[in-house]
């Protein structure tokens, strides 16, 4: 990826915009941008909080793997999100893993640079203050899906979330290589629920499952099952398969 490429997509991220035009340009100097196929470990659970990363294209999970070997997907990101800022901040290991879905870029940004950045631009300290307000409310929201929803309230959810469609769009086909242990990792559920749960969906004509990939069919129903009364604008999957493992 070019130099200027990453400029453009660098001053998209909210966390950056307080920059202004220099800054973010400043910023990318002080970092660099790596690329990485699909299945590729960007950093791992337990290592030093050394980078902030952020994702400029293609789309990322963030695992967490027990002391048994067990894996399970904590968060989904795409373009224009950030990861490892807490371990930046409190100087603890990598609390996950991030492997890539699709080909991705990602910007990667050391500590040492970040440093510098924050004390030339205090506007960027704010950044990162909100956006650790969005992880605990994040982390609040999955909480209550779990004390008030139903493992089919909160698969209707998670799909919704994958789609980041408006009201207009009747039909979308959930991509990004993720399988079904994996929307049943980050539900709280056990992969055979997933499957009972989205054939039931399907025998409705909420979703169709074609092969291994889920279209959905009818959002507004998915919206009353899941509790959510507007459309969820996160980032885009499309064209592609979610594989059964």
């Amino acid at each position: 990826m070019r130099h200027t490429q990453s400029v453009d997509l660098l001053a998209g991220v909210p966390l950056f915009q307080v920059l202004g035009k220099e800054g973010v340009a400043a910023a990318a100097q002080a970092g660099s941008c790596r690329t990485y196929p699909p299945g590729q470990l960007i950093c791992h659970q337990g290592d030093p909080g050394e980078h902030l990363y952020v994702v400029l294209e293609g789309l990322v999970k963030v695992v967490f793997t027990s002391e048994g070997g067990d894996e399970m997907v904590l968060n989904v990101m795409g373009p224009q999100e950030v990861f490892g800022e807490l371990a930046l901040l409190d100087g603890s290991p990598r609390s996950a893993s991030v492997v890539t879905l699709q080909p991705s870029a990602i910007f990667v940004l050391p500590r040492a640079q970040l440093l510098q950045l924050i004390s030339r631009n205090p506007g960027l300290a704010d950044g990162f203050l909100k956006l650790i307000g969005k992880l605990v409310r994040k982390l609040t929201e999955q909480a209550g899906d779990l004390a008030f929803l139903d493992l089919q309230g909160r698969l209707a959810k998670l799909l919704l979330r994958l789609s980041e469609q408006d009201d207009k769009v009747r039909s979308v086909v959930l991509d990004g290589g993720l399988t079904q242990s994996d929307l049943a990792g980050m539900i709280g559920a056990s992969r055979p629920a997933v499957n009972r749960a989205l054939r039931s969906f399907a025998t409705r004509g909420l979703i169709t499952i074609q092969g291994r990939a889920i279209v959905l069919r009818d959002l507004e129903s998915l919206r009353r099952r899941s509790r959510v009364p507007a459309p969820i604008r996160g980032f885009s999957l499309l064209a592609g398969p979610v594989q059964d493992r």
